[in-house]
């Protein structure tokens, strides 16, 4: 049983450390100098750091929260394949899925509350539909880009995935049980956005760059 569980104990600290490399408080932290929580929604993620600085930045977060969940990932599925020894989690295929999951899971609390920035992080969309990349990414973009609001895409995004988990990947109660969780902790993160979409008080996705002074 110590066998089995050390793996995957190993797996959720290496990839919720993995997850709490905010890509959006390291760039406007330590590279902008001004801590993107301190404007707009004060949410550590990719809408509200494009929305507040924009500029080519923008692709090092994506670009840095991208990197985080494949290495995230891959980290999962090596130290099983390597450190599982004769276990399960070295021997059947399913394992391996199963530890994916898992590590996108841990990824996506590192990243929603990384230890390093206060636990204060981002909605996990980003670094959520990297790990999970059977999220339903058109329906993200084409619902993002006619309503402009990147919350209803993301909403949708999260929904689907486990859909898309039962009829790509596996019927297996694990896998869907860990897809279930990520898609709750997406939910919850934009339970405020749900809200305001209700009550149409949510901003729309603009791509016209701040005024100085305003």
């Amino acid at each position: 049983l110590f066998d089995m569980v050390l793996p995957l104990l190993l797996v959720a600290v290496a990839a919720y450390l993995c997850g709490c490399f905010n890509g959006a408080v390291i760039v406007s932290k330590y590279i902008l100098r001004d801590d993107i929580r301190t404007h707009g929604s004060g949410n550590a993620g990719l809408t509200n750091f494009f929305r507040t600085f924009g500029g080519p930045l923008t692709f090092v977060v994506i670009l840095t929260d991208v990197l985080k969940a494949v290495v995230a990932v891959w980290v999962g599925v090596l130290t099983v394949q390597y450190w599982g020894g004769g276990t399960i989690w070295a021997q059947e295929e399913i394992a391996f899925e199963i530890v994916k999951y898992w590590s996108g899971l841990f990824c996506l609390l590192g990243h929603m509350f990384p230890c390093m920035f206060g636990f204060r992080g981002g909605k996990g969309i980003l670094s959520g539909g990297t790990v999970a990349f059977l999220l339903d990414w058109g329906g993200f973009l084409l619902l993002t880009l006619l309503t402009r609001y990147v919350s209803l895409g993301s909403i949708y995004a999260a929904a689907s995935f486990p859909v898309g988990t039962w009829l790509f990947v596996s019927h297996d109660r694990m896998i869907m049980l860990l897809s279930l969780i990520i898609t709750a902790l997406i939910l919850w993160k934009h339970r405020a956005n749900f809200m305001r979409l209700i009550h149409g008080k949510e901003s729309k996705l603009t791509f016209h760059k701040k005024k100085e002074g305003v």
